[in-house]
């Protein structure tokens, strides 16, 4: 028996008649969104745009068939956040647990997110790497949108690294994530991916220990690689983007080597009692590392946490690391 977390108002009803998704359907469909989606002028023609190119990739397996929440059985839930809920769901035609996330729209209209949930689903369904948490279609009514993820076994490696010994991971588990990670941003990168958020909260252990890289909310396909927006979490900035200059994928470079440390240590390098102080800290790269660091991890954090982002090691540098490739 299905588990009824919403008023049946709030429920897509399974369409008896199946629509191909000709172009003019799929404009309709773009339009209809956006009439029932309040959202300031200037953002109207990016977001039906955006829509549009949702509507019309391989998200979804069978392009003809319309998703609705009664194909999914829906479980206790996984955590929520400002915009929404995760429920751990099952798929009723092939049994397959999945991650489904509930973002009311409402919501994202008054906290001015609709592009950037529009973004991170083109993004995030284009991807396809064993350490990218896959995004497997989406769908939406008039209240909600609806995304179908893959379902990470063991949750947020943010828990696992506080419950750890310490409050912080060992040298091998450490290298072994930051593998991964590297090996994901590099994929990322390859297709013009910047992610500018990565941080313990936004990884995922699946169930056989390896990670997967999840919330591409702030990440940005630029065919350039460069930007010049801030994002991203204050102890993870690099000092470009602190001192608001221009930036590219060596951001996320700058990230690994903050997640690096906070991996061995338990917190962020440049974390301090103000947030003027933590900028501070980040502009001079003024970073101490404890006793209990080898000398191979404190090599790796400093070649990727230099000041001018070219200077940082690549991602194929990292995995190619000795101290990685001694721990993994």
């Amino acid at each position: 028996m299905m588990l009824v977390l919403f008023c049946s108002s709030c429920v897509c009803q399974l369409l008896s008649v199946v629509m191909p998704k000709t172009r003019e359907y799929i404009e309709k469909e773009a339009d209809k969104f956006i009439q029932n989606t309040p959202m300031p002028k200037e953002y109207v023609a990016d977001t039906r745009e955006l829509f549009i190119k949702m509507m019309s990739h391989e998200a979804y397996d069978n392009p003809n068939y319309q998703w609705s929440l009664n194909d999914f059985e829906l479980g206790s839930r996984l955590g929520r956040g400002k915009f929404g809920r995760v429920f751990i769901a099952r798929e009723k035609q092939t049994g397959d647990i999945v991650a489904l996330k509930t973002l009311l729209k409402k919501e994202l209209v008054k906290g001015r997110v609709e592009r950037q949930v529009l973004r991170e689903i083109e993004i995030q369904s284009h991807l396809k790497h064993p350490n990218i948490l896959e995004l497997l279609t989406f769908f939406h009514d008039d209240f909600r949108i609806y995304i179908v993820l893959e379902f990470a076994g063991k949750g947020e490696l943010y828990k696992h690294l506080k419950q750890s010994p310490g409050g912080h991971f060992n040298e091998h588990l450490s290298a072994k994530y930051i593998y991964q990670v590297a090996d994901a941003l590099n994929y990322c990168h390859q297709n013009k991916v910047i992610h500018r958020d990565i941080k313990p909260e936004n990884l995922l252990l699946s169930i056989d220990d390896d990670i997967k890289l999840a919330d591409f909310g702030w990440s940005v396909h630029a065919p350039s690689l460069r930007r010049d927006t801030m994002c991203g979490t204050l102890d993870y900035l690099p000092p470009e983007m602190v001192e608001g200059k221009a930036y590219g994928k060596y951001v996320d470079n700058w990230c690994l080597g903050i997640l690096c440390y906070e991996f061995l240590v338990g917190n962020p390098p440049f974390e301090s009692k103000s947030n003027n102080e933590t900028y501070k800290r980040i502009q001079r790269v003024d970073i101490k590392y404890p006793s209990h660091l080898s000398t191979g991890a404190i090599d790796l954090i400093s070649r990727l946490l230099r000041r001018t982002s070219n200077n940082r090691i690549t991602l194929e540098g990292v995995m190619q690391h000795q101290w990685v490739v001694t721990n993994k």
